[in-house]
């Protein structure tokens, strides 16, 4: 499990590589792209490579998950979603060429209950 959601280490991706990565920001992005969604850029680093990665996760799943988990909609509940998301990506490299991902409720309800297990998904 992430100890610190703010900054940790991903990996390896399937060349080998542990990443490292830091929460930059996580804002409503209907203020930024007209989006019903929680935007969560994090900076994903290894040597000299350097990638930003925004999860994108729908009000919609957010609110359907919430009410299903009775978790409350938090900043930090959104962060620890994105985060493993994040750590999926970059484990399987799936959808690394793209800056902004969009995570499917399915996904977002896999890394609830992995968060409930304390374990990583």
């Amino acid at each position: 499990m992430i100890a610190n959601y703010r900054s940790f280490e991903a990996g390896p991706d399937p060349f080998s590589r542990t990443w490292q990565v830091e929460f930059q920001w996580l804002q409503t992005a209907i203020s930024i792209r007209h989006s019903d969604s929680v935007d969560v850029k994090f900076l994903v680093t290894h040597g000299n490579d350097r990638m930003e990665k925004v999860i994108a996760l729908p009000h919609a799943d957010l609110l359907t998950l919430s009410a299903r988990s009775g978790h409350p909609l938090t900043d930090p509940w959104c962060m620890k979603l994105a985060a493993l998301h994040l750590v999926r990506m970059i484990e399987t490299s799936e959808d690394m060429d793209k800056t902004i991902v969009t995570p499917a409720l399915e996904e977002l309800v896999a890394y609830q209950n992995a968060l409930v297990a304390g374990v990583a998904a």
